[in-house]
């Protein structure tokens, strides 16, 4: 039986929506709180048992290499310093997981992103990860994909319901539901209309490939956005093997726009308790001045 092993973040776009912040920042080092975006979608692959992980960078991405590379002169520093609890915060970071790097050298979508790990992947299925989705959940959103994979050994996908009046932000499958929660796709449809939506089953930021798609992705033509679409490459390895959505449990945060990153970070300082109860009091200050009369 065919086991996943490798997960692929790929992270090499241009943050555009958070400019000027993402200028010279990647969007993926934005903290939520005070830890980066790419290190929850890290943590999550290793909470699911993956550890080796390949991160697709692009230009004035160094940052993120340098977040989980070993930082000696930290590390002295902080010991000097005699504090123990973030001199250990920051040596976990360098050992968390097998992270290796390559370089998507130009802009060219999400589909060719993940073409740009063939040589890591080889003939093996591999997870890909999206560093705008955030999931809390009980049991990590990839390990779901993953024990799915286990009984069908085929392509699955994380999938969502959306309104109606959204489709048109996501790729959209057209499914049968087989069991609660699992989905037998038959096709795939970037960012249709509302009109033209096959259903409103939207394609989340997390994947479970098989290395069919490689040899797909070799042969693909710019799609929407005149960009290389992983979701087009998806609808042609539909028609040649089984895939499968699944609606997983938790709760998705969409870091990449800037009102689903403010959410994350409330709701994940809230979540904190080192900063739930003073931060709770002040939410309650904050609105009871927003609602006094003018």
């Amino acid at each position: 039986m065919k086991k996943v092993k490798k997960a692929v973040i790929p992270a090499a776009g241009l943050g555009v929506r958070f400019l000027p912040a993402t200028k010279a920042q990647p969007k993926e080092m934005l903290p939520i709180v005070d830890k980066p975006a790419i290190q929850y979608i890290v943590e999550e692959i290793i909470e699911s048992g993956i550890n080796e992980i390949l991160i697709i960078t692009g230009k004035s991405k160094r940052s993120i290499v340098d977040h989980f590379d070993k930082s000696l002169e930290l590390e002295v520093r902080l010991e000097e310093k005699g504090n123990a609890e973030l001199l250990e915060m920051v040596q976990e970071l360098g050992k968390l997981a097998d992270i290796y790097y390559t370089r998507q050298k130009e802009p060219l979508g999400l589909g060719h992103a993940v073409y740009c790990a063939r040589q890591f992947v080889r003939d093996e299925p591999f997870a890909v990860l999206l560093g705008d989705d955030i999931v809390q959940s009980d049991r990590p959103c990839l390990r779901q994909l993953m024990d799915l994979y286990d009984q069908v050994q085929s392509t699955v996908i994380a999938v969502m319901e959306v309104p109606q009046e959204e489709v048109s932000k996501y790729g959209i499958l057209d499914a049968v539901q087989e069991q609660p929660g699992i989905y037998r796709i038959s096709d795939l449809v970037e960012k249709p209309s509302q009109d033209n939506a096959p259903s409103r089953l939207a394609i989340m930021g997390r994947y479970i490939i098989e290395p069919g798609i490689f040899p797909v992705l070799a042969g693909a033509e710019p799609g929407a956005g005149g960009e290389i679409q992983l979701t087009d490459a998806l609808k042609v390895l539909c028609r040649e093997q089984a895939m499968y959505g699944l609606a997983f449990q938790g709760k998705r945060y969409d870091v990449g726009n800037k009102l689903g990153y403010l959410q994350a970070t409330v709701e994940f300082a809230l979540a904190r308790p080192d900063l739930s109860g003073a931060f709770r009091e002040y939410l309650r200050t904050l609105c009871a001045k927003i609602n006094e009369p003018v």
